[in-house]
């Protein structure tokens, strides 16, 4: 199953186009993206029987983030291998947790403004939590996983590490903007193998990054276990779970994000998502072409 953000109402994405959800369920089930998570085993039964009748056809443009305002943004450093290599640091032995704040979600497609400083990109896996889950084990966690989703973890990079310590992670990455999710949730089952799957990022034509998740350091199930063996984790939270080499920041020369760039995001069984990038000092780039 995937579903879709469409102008802000939910949809089930099938292969005429969008259902509307509130009009197709006859309003048992709100138009309202974020409230869908917390009736999720519901939805997903009544879901799994609906027609494709009165399908409208997708617009990539009025696509917005499938978790518009999610309790808990939680995000996860150096969880590839190549990526604590390429920063010069040991590999953990527990995840690395830090937060987004939710103010930073937006949508699949756009334009994002940039903030003084050095903007990076990190092309990441989103899972969205689906059910109440406390002390779940990683056995039984992608049982809590509503679905999957691509997301960007754009970093200020002088701001994040900015001394003394503790640096400014959280400051750092929660930027109007700097947390892009989309273009769809797509639940667990939809995947040959959902632990396996490619990301790639490239900027303005150039690939930056490309990786497939089966090389995390911690899988989606072990992070969920480890989180929610700490606090309890509910509907709707996301979860940012590490990007892979090829950061901008660590290039030799740096790469960082610049007026007029194009970042392209995919993962494989899930979709892309494009953004363009203005300077906070002069007015908004005209928008996407399609």
């Amino acid at each position: 199953m995937r579903i879709i953000n469409q102008a802000g109402r939910l949809g089930l994405v099938t292969a005429a186009g969008a259902v509307d959800v509130e009009r197709a369920s006859s309003g048992t089930f709100s138009s309202d993206p974020q409230a869908i998570y917390e009736r999720w085993d519901d939805f997903v039964s009544w879901a799994r029987a609906v027609p494709a009748d009165g399908a409208e056809p997708l617009d990539a443009r009025a696509a917005g983030p499938p978790v518009p305002r999610p309790g808990q943004v939680f995000a996860i450093g150096l969880n590839y291998r190549a990526h604590a290599q390429e920063a010069g640091l040991e590999l953990p032995d527990s995840p690395m947790v830090f937060t987004k704040f939710p103010a930073s979600i937006t949508g699949p497609v756009g334009t994002i403004v940039l903030p003084p400083g050095s903007v990076d990109f990190e092309a990441e896996l989103v899972a969205v939590i689906g059910r109440p889950a406390y002390q779940v084990s990683e056995a039984a966690a992608w049982g809590y996983v509503a679905g999957l989703t691509a997301g960007q973890d754009l970093s200020e990079r002088e701001l994040q590490l900015k001394p003394p310590a503790p640096q400014q992670y959280n400051l750092g990455k929660s930027y109007p903007g700097f947390a892009p999710t989309g273009p769809v949730l797509v639940t667990p089952d939809e995947f040959d193998d959902p632990d396996d799957l490619e990301l790639a990022c490239t900027l303005s034509g150039e690939e930056m990054q490309k990786a497939r998740t089966r090389d995390l350091i911690f899988s989606v199930p072990q992070l969920v276990a480890f989180l929610s063996s700490v606090l309890p984790l509910a509907p709707g939270d996301v979860i940012f779970t590490g990007t892979p080499s090829g950061i901008g920041w660590t290039r030799e020369p740096r790469r960082l994000l610049a007026e007029g760039d194009e970042l392209v995001t995919r993962i494989e069984g899930i979709g892309e998502m494009r953004h363009r990038f203005t300077s906070s000092r002069r007015p908004p780039l005209a928008p996407f072409t399609y």
